[in-house]
This record gives C-alpha cells, sequence and structure tokens, in this order.
C-alpha cells in the first residue's frame, strides 16, 4: 500500500479514468449506430475493455485514497463527435473517430508513464495492462475500416 499520495497524482489518475469512462460513452454510442453484427460484437468487446478499465481504475483511485470521478466531464464531448460523424458519414468515419479517440488515450497513458509523479503500482497498471488494451482496441479498429 502506498503512503504518500500527491493531489497531482490522484488528478492524473482520475484524468485516465474520465478519459476511460469517456470511451464507454462513445463506445454505447457508436454500437446503437452500427448495422453489421461484426462490428457491434468488435465494438461491444472493445467497450467491454473499457468498462473494465474504468473498474481498474476506479479500484486503484480508492486504494490510494483518493475518491474517482464518477462521469467523464469534458471528455464527454467526444461521445458526441463520434455520435455526429456516424450519423451524418456513415460507418467508416465513425471507425476513424474510434480510432483517434483510441490513439489520444494512448497518447495520454504514454504522457502519464513519462512523469516521475507515478507510484510503482500505477504504472505498472498502466503499462501492462490498460495500455497494451488500447494497442489491441487500434489493431481491432482497423479491420472495420
Amino acid at each position: 500500500m502506498e503512503t504518500t499520495i500527491s493531489k497531482k497524482f490522484l488528478e492524473l489518475c482520475d484524468g485516465l479514468l474520465r478519459g476511460e469512462i469517456s470511451a464507454v460513452e462513445t463506445y454505447d454510442i457508436a454500437i446503437k449506430k452500427f448495422e453489421k453484427a461484426q462490428a457491434i460484437t468488435e465494438l461491444s468487446e472493445i467497450r467491454s475493455g473499457h468498462q473494465e478499465s474504468v473498474t481498474k481504475l476506479r479500484s486503484h483511485i480508492q486504494s490510494l485514497g483518493g475518491t474517482p470521478a464518477t462521469d467523464s466531464g469534458a471528455w464527454g464531448t467526444f461521445a458526441t463527435a463520434v455520435e455526429k460523424a456516424a450519423s451524418l458519414l456513415g460507418d467508416t468515419s465513425a471507425v476513424t473517430a474510434l480510432i483517434q479517440g483510441e490513439e489520444y488515450g494512448i497518447g495520454e497513458y504514454e504522457s502519464s508513464l513519462e512523469g516521475t509523479d507515478l507510484s510503482d503500482g500505477t504504472r505498472t497498471l498502466i503499462s501492462e495492462e490498460l495500455l497494451p488494451k488500447l494497442h489491441r482496441n487500434l489493431e481491432a479498429l482497423e479491420h472495420l475500416k
């Protein structure tokens, strides 16, 4: 158990959590917009992975003595953008938007790993569980294009 946790560290973790909550919201919207069964199955699996990440981050923040976010906050605007892309431009544009969201999430996780503010437990959670999942999501989404 870690003893000294800075406010900056908890805010970083909470920001990552909000990104994952937004991803779940985004995939909820995208799944409703797609018609092909294969795409719906793939998107549902990716959504489930993001929900698992939400659960892990919430638990991690609580174990550190923090209070985890309950909503996506400003991140929620991405979900709206995906919905509009799917409605106006079709599935391919929606997949492109989802890919961009995954790439942004990868960037956020990689940036957090560059900082010195992370605990060993958080660094391991990100590098061994959360970040690899986003890379797998990218590969799956590329097949839907």
